[in-house]
C-alpha cells in the first residue's frame, strides 16, 4: 500500500511504503445499511487529514506511527485504497479542509460537541475522555480520591487551558480552597508538567485522560485515577453527505479481526512501558575486568570501519538493550542495537536475521556512520557532532534536523548540544513549536532523546576510564 503525507503548513512531503498481508473483510449490518453502502463506490484514494499528536500521529526513528494513524492504515490496506495523509495545523484547520472537500475523512477523535456536529459527521469507535488528576502514587490512605481534597493543594496547569477553566469552575464550586497555579505555555506544557509530577518537582497537575494513559507508560509512579470533568465524547468524522462512508468505516471498526487489532493498537500505544531506564548505568556493570559486554570485539570491528571509539557504540547498545538480543520494544525495535524493521530492511537486513548480533551491530554502525555525515557540514566540531549523531540514532534524523533549524530560529547555538539544541528537541513537544513552519516533521517527545544522550555518554566516560581503546 502506498502512503502519501502531506503537512499542510510546509508542503513537505514524507513517503513511507507499507507492506502487510492483507484481510479478508468480513461485514455485517442490516439489508438497508448494505444497500446505502453499495450505492456508493470506495475511493481508489482515501484522503484523510489528521493532527500531530503523542496519540494520533507522529514520526520516531523514520518511522510513521500513531494509534489513529496505525489504524486508518489497517482500514485503507483492508478496503484496496491508497492513503493520502494531510496534516493539518489545528483541528479547526482539518474541520475546514473536510468542510472544502479537500479530504475524506477526519482520522482524529473531534469532539462531538454543538460547534462540530454541522460540519462532522462522526465514525468510527467513539471515545469518552475525562480531564483527570496526575499525581504521585501513594498508598490508599494517602491518594487523593476525592475532589473535595483538593481544598488546600496546589495544582498547576498550563494558563489559559481547558484545564485551568475547568479547575477555576472547580474552585469555585468547592467554595474555594484549591491554589490553581497557571503555567505559561511559553515555559512549560503538559507532558512538561506530568514529568514535573513523576520527578516531584510540583504535587499535581491535571490533564485529558487518552494524554495521562498514554504518559503513564513512561511514567509508572503516577496514580490517574481520579476524574476531576464530565466526560466528552470524540470520533473520527466524515462530512455531512457522506454517511455512507461512516457507515463503512463502522462496518469495518466493528469486525471480529478489526476488534483485536484495535486491542492491539491499544495495548501498543497506552499499555506497553516507553520508559527504557533511568537508573545510574555506571553501577550496573564491573568495568573493572576490562570488559564492557560478550560483544567487544563486535563493537571494536564495525567501529573501527567507521572511524568511531568502539566504548561508544558500546555505550549506545548497553542504553538501547542492556546488550539483550531478543529484547523488543513498544515501538517494534529490536536487537542490541534496537534496530527499526524499514530502517534494518533498508540496511540490508531482513526480518530473520534483524536480532543476528553481528549483523544487527553492523547495521547500527552504518546508521550511525549515515547520520554523522549528514551532520557533518552542519556541526563542525567532530567530538561535539557525535553527540548530536546519538541523538539522531535515537531519536532519527529528521527530528534533529528540526531541532537544529528551531535552535537557529529561537536564538540557541545551533551548533552545541548541551542546553542548547537538546532544548530545542525538548521544545518539539509544543504545539506552537511543532506547529511553526521551520519545524518540517512536528511533534516528537525530546525528552527520552536527550535522558538518552546523557546516559550514553555517562556509560562511555566511566568506560574511557577503565578500558583502553
Amino acid at each position: 500500500m502506498n502512503i502519501e503525507v502531506r503537512h499542510t503548513t510546509t508542503y513537505a512531503v514524507i513517503a513511507a511504503a507499507l507492506c502487510a498481508v492483507a484481510i479478508q473483510l468480513a461485514c455485517g449490518g442490516s439489508g438497508a445499511d448494505n444497500q446505502e453502502a453499495d450505492a456508493h463506490r470506495l475511493p481508489d484514494t482515501l484522503r484523510v487529514g489528521t493532527l500531530y499528536s503523542p496519540t494520533s500521529y507522529f514520526i520516531y526513528r523514520e518511522e510513521t506511527m500513531g494509534y489513529d494513524y496505525d489504524l486508518v492504515s489497517r482500514l485503507a490496506q483492508d478496503k484496496g485504497m491508497v492513503l493520502k495523509l494531510e496534516v493539518a495545523p489545528s483541528l479547526q484547520r482539518v474541520v475546514e479542509m473536510l468542510d472544502s472537500g479537500l479530504i475524506d475523512l477526519i482520522a482524529y477523535e473531534v469532539p462531538v460537541t454543538g460547534e462540530y456536529k454541522p460540519k462532522v459527521v462522526a465514525c468510527g469507535i467513539e471515545s469518552i475522555t475525562h480531564q483527570v488528576l496526575v499525581q504521585p502514587r501513594r498508598s490508599e490512605e494517602g491518594r487523593i480520591s476525592d475532589v473535595t481534597q483538593l481544598v488546600g493543594r496546589k495544582v498547576y496547569v498550563e494558563k489559559d487551558s481547558k484545564y485551568h477553566h475547568r479547575m477555576t469552575n472547580l474552585n469555585e464550586e468547592l467554595g474555594g480552597g484549591i491554589e490553581v497555579v497557571p503555567i505559561d505555555r511559553d515555559t512549560l506544557i503538559t507532558e512538561d508538567l506530568i514529568d514535573m509530577v513523576s520527578r516531584k518537582e510540583i504535587p499535581l497537575t491535571v490533564v485529558d485522560s487518552d494524554i495521562a494513559r498514554l504518559n503513564k507508560t513512561y511514567y509508572r509512579d503516577l496514580d490517574i485515577t481520579l476524574q476531576v470533568s464530565f466526560g466528552q465524547r470524540a470520533a473520527w468524522g466524515v462530512a455531512p453527505g457522506n454517511e455512507w462512508l461512516a457507515d463503512s468505516i463502522n462496518e469495518w471498526m466493528q469486525g471480529e479481526q478489526h476488534r483485536k487489532t484495535r486491542d492491539a493498537l491499544l495495548k501498543r500505544y497506552f499499555e506497553m512501558s516507553k520508559n527504557d531506564g533511568e537508573e545510574g548505568v555506571r553501577f550496573s556493570i564491573d568495568l573493572s575486568r576490562g570488559v564492557i559486554s560478550p560483544f567487544d570485539h563486535l563493537f571494536r570491528k564495525y567501529a573501527a570501519h567507521i572511524g568511531w571509539d568502539w566504548r561508544l557504540i558500546a555505550a549506545q547498545g548497553y542504553c538501547e538493550s542492556r546488550f539483550d538480543s531478543t529484547q523488543v520494544s513498544w515501538a517494534g525495535a529490536r536487537g542490541i542495537m534496537q534496530l527499526m524493521p524499514r530502517v534494518a530492511r533498508a540496511y540490508g537486513l531482513t526480518d530473520d536475521n534483524m536480532t543476528d548480533n553481528e549483523a544487527n551491530i553492523e547495521a547500527a554502525a552504518k546508521i550511525i556512520a549515515s547520520h554523522e555525515r549528514a551532520l557533518a557540514s552542519k556541526i563542525p566540531d567532530t567530538e561535539e557532532r557525535r553527540k548530536f549523531v546519538v541523538a539522531a540514532y535515537n531519536s532519527g534524523l529528521a527530528h534533529i534536523l528540526d531541532a537544529i533549524a528551531i535552535a537557529q530560529k529561537y536564538g540557541l547555538d545551533p551548533q552545541k548540544w548541551e542546553g542548547q539544541v537538546e532544548s530545542a528537541l525538548l521544545m518539539k513537544s509544543n504545539p506552537d513549536i511543532y506547529n511553526d513552519p521551520v519545524c518540517k516533521y512536528g511533534y516528537f517527545r525530546g525528552r527520552q532523546t536527550c535522558d538518552y544522550v546523557r546516559r550514553v555518554y555517562e556509560f562511555y566516560n566511566s568506560a574511557k576510564h577503565s578500558i583502553p581503546s
